[in-house]
Formats: structure tokens, C-alpha cells, sequence
């Protein structure tokens, strides 16, 4: 499920909150309505009690022959005037009275002073039978139903009793209309208030859990948006494109996995600078969305490298249609800050089943697939092929070895010699990373030192590599110099220039001693950081040494922009001096006379022959390496060479008795 999907299930789930606690409400104010019900009900029932028994004690006080009309007799004329008063007093409207037995003996309906007749008399309440064999009051509430009773009324039944003896029953109906407003009205107020204060003391944190709770929602979905998505062109992420290929391979026969890459893109950096280069990314992005299908999916994997997950499809004649179409299309020129960009792209393709059935397999087929398109002259689209196949399991076992030796120290350094042009006198060493295959050849590391790179060990290596050359170096003669290489990926990690101070701190070896070799690669990214790193460096007293200079159209400009010690000159120089090429010769003595004049010294790498060595002291170059000196050597033949470069000076030393003191290098280094 897309991030984009799972926003309307937290909105569903927040609503559905929401949703329980309006029900919960509800069923507490429910609650609340019942039980006031219940309070007014019982208030009600109370108040008639207490009305049939004052008006029961008032008519025992004021009747002195209630008994004898409760035993059947008439009432006295006194009597029968008083209750023609009583019925008119307080809010009882109609009574009865009964004997002992329940036998109806005077209601206030007959209370003319004529008795009851015989029908009356005989008639047995049983209400009132039951509040005898109690001895408490009976009362019922109700509506009136005629239009001579109240609207609401109780109806009580309440025993008469002289001496501890029930003498009569009396049914008291009492008008209990304002009462039960005024009750309702008291109970309606504390409810109210109860309710606000209740409101009050709930409602703002449920409010601000409510707050909380969308902002939270509104966060999570954020940063699940982020982990899924590329943030500068909203595209899917690797990690998205994976998880739905394997979801789609679950339930797709058939589908194919585009990889497109930018051809050149680094020269759009440069020449027009990185904003243009963000802008061109976006443009391919929404060019991208445009080509594809609605169930098809488009991701960003890197700077300038993004996929295409084509879902619906029915062979592989669909996938060349869009990788063609995506070549035509995505090459078409671009508007960029006012100007006109044109680009291409490299298209690399895998499809299921054929190429494989797992999203690990297809997505490294159609990375081997993008590879193969650009070995091939780029701007164009391949397929993978089982031909690939051997490539890519030569791949996975490169991989395999790179992480085998780097969890078990299985990489070697090797020292190739520097020797100085003016007299050979050896200068130093650089060391180089070797790592041996499973039948114990050496692989290249121009083939695993960019896969190291590519599976995010190359920080790991190249701290192993500083830490065991500056070991090794420690145990030289103080005059001897070790000089190691730098990956430029290992600069987009920690810092370079701490790692360096921390092993020449636990190596014990003194940062003169010690140079960083970089690649012209490195300075085309963020060069104010890389600037940064450099000046710690230069600092620390370490020298850094821009290597393979003069394979990059842009070299000269990094010479006086960044602060090196050195420059090697790349060994392509001679193989084409071999050649007999004017230029290289020309293009060589520029290099060298431009160094010197920046107060830098000239390393040459690649001498082979002698008479390499004889034009690169005819030019005044500083130092010499290659085959033609000594090839690399595990660290147990250093201490060979070392002495023999020792026997060597001692010779020159005898045969001239009072040599004067050269110089080392020409111009002499700047102070660092």
C-alpha cells in the first residue's frame, strides 16, 4: 500500500475515535437522563408520602370520630363540615377512607354528611389492603387522564394509626403538578451544571487529544511519505519500488523492471551549476509520470538513476515499446532557468519471468541490463540477456569476497616505491589495496573498489587501509613518506580529516609522514565541504596530493581553488610519450613548470622504460614511480627495499667525501 493509500485508513481510524467517543457520550448522557428521571420519580414519591401523612395527621387531629367512620359509620355533621374545608386545603384534591380491612368507607366524592351506600361500602381496595398487612405508605404516580385531575398527580395510601393500631386507610390523591416542575426544573439545573462542568473539565483535553491525536496522524503519515518517497520529486524510493515488486510478483505473470539513467548528468552540474541539475531532475520525473501507465510505477533510486515498474503488459514487445519510447521522449529538449538543456538516457530492462521471479534478481538484471546499455554508446535501451547472467553471479561473488574480507581482515596492502628524479634516492611508499579471489589471483581494483562503493563498505575499507599503512609506516626511517588513496564516496560519510587525526594519533605517526591522494571525481560534488575537509587536513599537518591529474577537463581550475601539496600526473602521459606524441611531451612540461609555480611538487606514475625517466629528469619533475623502478611489494620485501636504498646512499656518500646537501624536492615545499 502506496503512503498515499494509508492516509485515508489513519483519517478512517481517527474518525472512527471520534465516532466512540460521541457514542460513549451518548450513552453517558443517556445515563445521566435516566437517572435524573429517576431522582425526579423518587423526589415525587417522597413528597407524597410526606403529603398523605401530614394531611392524614391533620385529619386525625381534626376528625374525632375518623374511627367510627372508618368502622362504617356516617361522619357527625362537624365532621362532615370540616372535611368540605380540608379538601380545599394544600394540594390533596380527593381522599378516601378505609377500614382496616380495605373496605372502601368515605370519599370525598360522597362527603355531603349522607354516608356511603351499600355498593360503596361493600367495594375492597386491595392497594389498600396491602398498605395494612405493610403497615407503610403505598403511593403511585401518574398522568391525569380526565379533565378533572391535575396533570400529574400521586396517589397514596396511608395507614391511620392511634396507639400503635391501624384504625383506617387513607387514599390520599395529591396534586403534584408545580411539584414536579419545580423538581424538574431543580434536577435540569444540576444537570446543566453538572453537565458544563463536566464538559469543562473533559472536553479540553479530549479537545486537545483530538489535536494531538490528528497532529501525530498528520506526522506519522508525513514521515512514512518521506521513508517511501524520494523528497525532491515525490517519486517512490528503492525501498518502495522493492516491496511492490514483490507484492506484484505475487499476483502478476508478467511485468518488467526499467532502469533509466542520465547520460552525462555530472556535465550539467558543472557547466550550468546544481540547481540546474535539481530543475532537470524534476523535468524527467514529471516526463516519466507522463509516459507511463496508471497501475505502472515510477521511482528515483539515485542522483540521476530512477525505474519504471510496467505491471501491464503481455510480453516483451510491450517493455521495448516504453523503453523506446522512454529514450525518444525523455531525450527531447528541456527549458532550464531560461535556456535549453538537451540530455539522453540509458534504459536497462528486466522482465518476469523470464529474467527471474524475485525482485532482488530483476531489479540487479535490469542495474546489469543499464550497464551494458552505456558500455554500448549509451542513449540507448538493452535488455538483460542470460549472457548477463554469468556477470551478474560474478557480481554477487564479488560481493560476497568484498564482505568476507572485510569481516575477517581478508584485504592485503601492497607499497609501491617513489623515488626522486635527481638522484633515485627512495621517498617513500604508496600503499595499495589488494584482495585475492577464491582460487587466489588478484582481483582488479578497478572492479571492486567500485562495488565497494555501491554496498556502503568503501568507509570501512578505506579506515582499515589508513590505519594498517600508517602502521607500517611507523617503523620506516622518519625520512620516508606513505601515501594513501581516498574514495570520494568515503567523503559523504564521517569526517575524513577526524578519521586521519585519530590514526595518526593510535599509530604514532608524525602527519608530515603521511599524504592523501584524491581524484579530480571527488571535487565535482559538494566542493565547499570537500574544501573543508582538505583545509583539517592541511591543518593537521597532513599533505594531500591530487592524483591521476590531467584525465579530467577541468583539473587546472581545482589547482588554485584547493590547497594541494602535490600533483601525479597520470600514467596515460606515458604510454602516450611511448608513442612518440609531441603534444605529451608538451602537455608534461606544462604540467610540471604550472606545479612547480603553484609551489607544489610533480609525481609521474607509469615509468616504465629508461627513457621515461631520462625526459622526466630532463623537465625537473620531482618523483618517479612505476615498473621501471619496482613493482609493488607485500609489506615483508619494504624492509628489503628500504636497505638497499640505505647501501645505495652509503655508496654515493664514499665515492664523494664531501657531497653537498640537495635539495628533495624542487621548489622546495610550502611551510604547512
Amino acid at each position: 500500500m502506496l503512503a498515499s493509500d494509508r492516509r485515508p485508513a489513519a483519517t478512517r481510524a481517527l474518525l472512527g475515535q471520534v465516532g466512540a467517543l460521541v457514542a460513549i457520550l451518548g450513552v453517558l448522557a443517556g445515563g445521566a437522563w435516566f437517572i435524573a428521571q429517576q431522582a425526579i420519580d423518587h423526589l415525587l414519591v417522597t413528597d407524597a408520602v410526606a403529603s398523605g401523612y401530614n394531611w392524614a395527621s391533620y385529619l386525625a387531629v381534626n376528625v374525632p370520630d375518623l374511627d367510627q367512620i372508618a368502622s362504617g359509620k356516617a361522619p357527625s355533621a362537624f365532621s362532615s363540615d370540616f372535611f368540605k374545608r380540608a379538601q380545599q386545603v394544600g394540594h390533596v384534591f380527593r381522599y378516601k377512607i378505609f377500614d382496616p380491612r380495605g373496605r372502601l368507607r368515605l370519599s370525598s366524592d360522597q362527603a355531603a354528611g349522607t354516608g356511603a351506600d351499600e355498593r360503596d361500602l361493600a367495594e375492597h381496595n386491595v392497594e389498600a389492603a396491602r398498605a395494612i398487612a405493610r403497615g407503610q405508605p403505598l403511593v403511585e404516580v401518574g398522568e391525569g387522564q380526565s379533565p378533572t385531575e391535575p396533570a400529574f398527580f400521586a396517589e397514596a395510601y396511608v395507614p391511620v394509626q392511634m396507639q400503635g393500631k391501624t384504625i383506617a386507610i387513607l387514599e390520599v390523591y395529591v396534586d403534584q403538578t408545580d411539584k414536579r416542575q419545580e423538581f424538574r426544573n431543580a434536577v435540569v439545573t444540576a444537570g446543566l451544571s453538572l453537565s458544563l462542568l463536566t464538559a469543562v473539565a473533559f472536553g479540553i483535553p479530549a479537545i486537545a487529544w483530538y489535536r494531538r491525536t490528528r497532529e501525530k496522524l498528520r506526522v506519522d503519515a508525513e514521515i512514512d511519505f518521506l521513508a517511501r518517497h524520494d523528497a525532491m520529486t515525490g517519486l517512490a524510493n528503492r525501498y518502495q519500488v522493492t516491496e511492490q515488486l514483490r507484492q506484484r510478483l505475487a499476483t502478476s505473470d508478467i511485468l518488467a523492471v526499467h532502469y533509466v539513467d542520465i547520460d552525462r548528468f555530472k556535465d550539467v552540474n558543472d557547466l550550468f551549476g546544481h540547481d540546474s541539475g535539481d530543475a532537470l531532475i524534476k523535468c524527467v520525473a514529471e516526463r516519466l509520470r507522463s509516459l507511463v501507465g496508471e497501475k505502472d510505477l515510477v521511482a528515483r533510486l539515485g542522483a540521476d538513476e530512477f525505474a519504471v515498474l510496467q505491471t501491464e503488459i503481455r510480453g516483451t514487445a510491450d517493455a521495448s515499446a516504453l523503453a523506446q519510447r522512454l529514450c525518444e521522449r525523455l531525450a527531447a529538449p528541456y527549458t532550464l532557468n531560461g535556456r535549453e538543456i538537451v540530455v539522453t538516457v540509458s534504459v536497462g530492462v528486466a522482465t518476469a519471468p523470464e529474467h527471474g521471479d524475485d525482485a532482488l534478481t530483476l531489479m540487479r538484471g535490469a542495474d546489469l541490463a543499464l550497464h551494458k546499455s552505456k558500455a554500448e554508446g549509451r542513449s540507448c535501451a538493452r535488455f538483460f540477456s542470460h549472457d548477463l547472467n554469468a556477470e551478474l553471479q560474478a557480481r554477487l561473488r564479488l560481493e560476497r569476497t568484498i564482505r568476507e574480507a572485510t569481516a575477517n581482515d581478508g584485504f592485503e596492502l601492497y607499497f609501491q616505491p617513489l623515488f626522486g628524479t635527481a638522484d633515485n634516492d627512495l621517498r617513500g611508499f604508496e600503499a595499495l589495496l589488494r584482495l585475492r579471489a577464491e582460487d587466489g589471483s588478484f582481483i582488479s581494483p578497478v572492479d571492486f573498489i567500485p562495488v565497494a562503493e555501491q554496498i556502503g563498505l568503501i568507509d570501512r575499507i578505506g579506515a582499515w587501509v589508513l590505519r594498517n599503512a600508517c602502521t607500517v609506516a611507523a617503523a620506516w626511517p622518519e625520512h620516508l613518506t606513505i601515501a594513501v588513496n581516498l574514495s570520494p564516496a568515503q567523503f559523504s560519510g564521517d569526517s575524513v580529516c577526524e578519521l586521519a587525526g585519530r590514526t595518526l594519533a593510535q599509530t604514532g605517526l608524525a602527519a608530515e609522514r603521511l599524504e592523501l591522494e584524491i581524484t579530480e571525481s571527488l571535487l565535482m560534488g559538494d566542493s565547499g565541504r570537500v574544501r573543508r575537509e582538505l583545509a583539517c587536513l592541511k591543518a593537521l599537518g597532513i599533505a594531500v596530493v591530487m592524483d591521476d591529474f590531467g584525465t579530467g577537463y577541468s583539473s587546472l581550475g581545482y589547482l588554485w581553488r584547493f590547497p594541494f601539496d602535490k600533483i601525479k600526473i597520470d600514467r596515460s602521459f606515458m604510454h602516450a610519450f611511448d608513442a612518440a606524441d609531441r603534444n605529451a611531451e608538451t602537455v608534461i612540461r606544462t604540467i610540471v613548470g604550472l606545479g612547480h609555480s603553484l609551489n607544489m611538487r610533480v609525481t609521474v606514475e607509469g615509468v616504465e622504460t629508461a627513457r621515461q625517466a631520462a625526459f622526466l629528469r630532463d623537465v625537473a619533475c620531482d618523483e618517479m614511480q612505476g615498473f621501471f623502478f619496482a613493482r609493488p611489494m607485500p609489506a615483508i620485501d619494504v624492509a628489503a627495499c628500504i636497505a638497499a636504498d640505505i647501501k645505495a646512499r652509503a655508496r654515493v656518500r664514499r665515492r664523494k667525501p664531501e657531497p653537498s646537501r640537495r635539495r628533495r624536492g624542487a621548489p622546495k615545499r610550502a611551510a604547512r
